[in-house]
């Protein structure tokens, strides 16, 4: 499992699928939530600007990757 490292309290969904490299761009991010392909923590998620903070967990296309912060 990847882990995606922020040093605010926060980052927004699409943005770290972006980082994590999990997709190309911010539109492949919105639709991918969107269609309900994105899990975090276990649930499925439709909001593309939902914070994630230090352990939340998010999968998508068999592949996940952890917050932490540092």
């Amino acid at each position: 499992m990847e882990e995606i490292f922020i040093k605010d309290d926060f980052i927004k969904l699409g943005q770290a699928m972006k980082l994590a490299g999990f997709v190309d761009s911010g539109v492949d991010a919105k639709f991918a939530i969107q269609d309900g392909l994105v899990n975090v923590n276990g649930r499925t998620e439709t909001q593309r600007g939902k914070k994630l903070v230090e352990n939340d967990k998010v999968t998508y296309k068999g592949k996940s990757f952890v917050v932490r912060r540092g």
